[in-house]
């Protein structure tokens, strides 16, 4: 029997959003753990830097990887695949002895962790209508935060009286929760069947999802600069958010439990952010959206380093973060800008090679902190998010989001509609 199409979009909806919840609270353990963890395992301030950049360019990788299979197998089958891939090797680090084996470990993991981003991504855009296309990506991305929350609560709870070794393996075990309801409760995207169905018949081409078509005239352009804004964007976000809980101890002189503490809350402010801006990008359009996300960050960050009083760290972590959303918002407009056969590969590649870039951002605000301090390395990230900015307003507002739309639309039972961003 055939899935009422309310349910249909709830439940894409809700498995996306626990599916990248987990994505991020994998992702985090790692930055809010590594005062443990180099304390432990002994290791220096670069090797540590290398740590999050391993992870990172297995993320850029699977853009790659799991994009294509996305759109040649399913962006089900991608799912769950990534889930299985990164909870297995989260577990599977609890016991390493050495940080060489964390460094091959979190590479692998990689490919898992950005995995869940272009499947997500592609298929929330092809089961919501377009009119609310961008607050209902937006709202499954800003998954990312609770999950920051999650992680930030389990180490506060977890750390102290049981180590880092216990973290990994909790959380890792935890995606389990993820993987059960995208199996029993999640279909794949009639969007993408039907693009299938209608190659095998001749009569399109059926999800190829070739790597060399986004590299063709028409959409070169949107490939190099979609890839610039996540790369300048994401190099910014990791390198401030990965040092942010050393400099909170460090620097601001926080104990490990209050700073998990401070994440936790200042990871309300990006939940919110998410949504607001969500909300947003469907009245305004989301390429506007995406820019103020980016100034907001770019003007906020600096201020929030520059602050020393305890009390006012923790007031305004939640303001600084209500800005950082740019993540959320350009699941959908990314996934806008290419149609179905090749969405989740050139979305996923634009975001995820940009994150393989950003890779290298941790070791080098690692090395510039040891010579300038913390607090100016990350506040000298503000820089990059406007730079950022600057490219959005090159991109076009929209390309393919007609097409998605009425697909979207129709198979939610809703009357098609255009978008207008």
């Amino acid at each position: 029997m055939p899935l009422n199409p309310a349910s249909l979009k709830w439940r894409v909806l809700l498995g996306c959003f626990l599916s990248y919840m987990f994505d991020a609270v994998d992702i985090l353990i790692l930055a809010i753990a590594m005062p443990a963890v180099t304390a432990s395992l002994h290791i220096s301030q670069a090797q540590a830097g290398l740590l999050v950049t391993a992870t990172l360019l297995g993320i850029g990788l699977s853009s790659v990887v799991m994009g294509r299979l996305a759109d040649t197998r399913g962006r089900r089958t991608a799912l769950l695949l990534s889930l299985v891939i990164f909870g297995v090797l989260t577990m599977v680090t609890a016991a390493a002895t050495d940080w060489r084996q964390i460094l091959l470990l979190r590479f692998l993991s990689g490919l898992g962790l950005g995995g869940v981003w272009s499947a997500a991504a592609a298929h929330v855009n092809e089961t919501w209508p377009a009119h609310r296309r961008g607050r209902a990506t937006a709202f499954v991305l800003s998954s990312f935060s609770v999950g920051a929350t999650v992680a930030a609560l389990a180490a506060a709870w977890l750390l102290p009286a049981y180590g880092w070794r216990m973290l990994f393996l909790v959380c890792g075990a935890a995606v389990g929760i993820a993987i059960v309801y995208v199996w029993l409760c999640v279909p794949e995207s009639a969007v993408w069947r039907q693009q299938r169905a209608r190659g095998a018949a001749g009569e399109a081409r059926a999800g190829s999802g070739s790597l060399a078509e986004l590299f063709a005239p028409g959409m070169l352009r949107i490939t190099l600069l979609g890839t610039t804004t996540s790369a300048l964007a994401l190099s910014a976000y990791w390198g401030a958010s990965t040092w942010l809980p050393t400099f909170l101890v460090r620097e601001r002189g926080l104990d490990v439990a209050t700073m998990a503490s401070f994440v936790a809350v200042l990871n309300v402010g990006m939940f919110l952010g998410y949504n607001v801006f969500g909300v947003l990008a469907d009245r305004i359009g989301k390429q506007r959206a995406v820019i103020a996300s980016l100034v907001g960050s770019g003007l906020m960050l600096p201020v929030y380093t520059a602050v020393t009083d305890h009390t006012a760290l923790l007031a305004l972590g939640p303001v600084f973060a209500f800005f950082m959303a740019f993540a959320g918002l350009v699941g959908s407009y990314f996934s806008e800008l290419f149609p179905t056969h090749i969405r989740a590969t050139g979305a996923g590649f634009c975001f995820n090679v940009g994150r393989g870039i950003s890779a290298f951002a941790p070791l080098a605000l690692g090395s510039a902190a040891t010579a300038f301090g913390f607090a100016p390395s990350i506040a000298l990230c503000g820089g990059l998010f406007l730079l950022s900015a600057g490219v959005v307003t090159l991109l076009p507002r929209a390309v393919a989001g007609q097409e998605a739309g009425a697909n979207a639309s129709e198979a939610a039972g809703a009357a098609p509609s255009l978008d207008a961003s």
